[in-house]
C-alpha cells in the first residue's frame, strides 16, 4: 500500500518537482499547501501518512506548524525539508518533533524512506 504524502512548501515549482518524484517512487501525493496556516489545516483534514514540510513558510516556521499537528491524536509523521543545511537551524530539528531533516537538493525516495525507517522522535 502506498503511502500518502503532503506537500507544504511556498514554492509551488518545488511541490510540482517533489509530487512528481514521489509519484514515480509509489507514493500517493494526496495534497499540497503553500503555507503553514493551510498546511495544519490540510493535514486534519486528509490525515496523510507522511508531511513533507519546508522550514520557511510565508506566515508560519515550519517548527511551528510541527507543533501544531503534532499536538493532534495520531500525528503523521512530519520531514522537515528545507533549501538550507540542517546545521543552520541548530538543534531546533531534533528538538521539533520532526521525524527528521532532508535538504531539497538531497530529496529523493531513497532520502525519505531512510528517514521514514529511522527511529522516531
Amino acid at each position: 500500500m502506498a503511502r500518502s504524502v503532503l506537500i507544504v512548501d511556498d514554492h509551488a515549482g518545488f511541490r510540482a518537482q517533489a509530487k512528481a518524484l514521489l509519484a514515480v517512487a509509489g507514493y500517493e501525493v494526496v495534497g499540497e499547501a503553500a503555507d503553514g496556516a493551510s498546511g495544519v489545516r490540510v493535514a486534519m483534514d486528509l490525515s496523510p501518512d507522511v508531511v513533507l514540510l519546508d522550514v520557511q513558510l510565508p506566515d508560519l516556521t515550519g517548527f511551528e506548524v510541527v507543533r501544531q499537528i503534532r499536538s493532534r491524536p495520531d500525528p503523521p509523521a512530519i520531514i522537515l525539508i528545507s533549501s538550507r543545511d540542517a546545521a543552520d537551524y541548530g538543534g531546533r530539528i531534533a528538538r521539533s518533533g520532526a521525524r527528521g531533516f532532508i535538504t531539497k537538493a538531497d530529496l529523493s525516495a531513497m532520502a525519505l524512506e531512510s528517514v521514514l525507517e529511522g527511529p522516531a522522535p
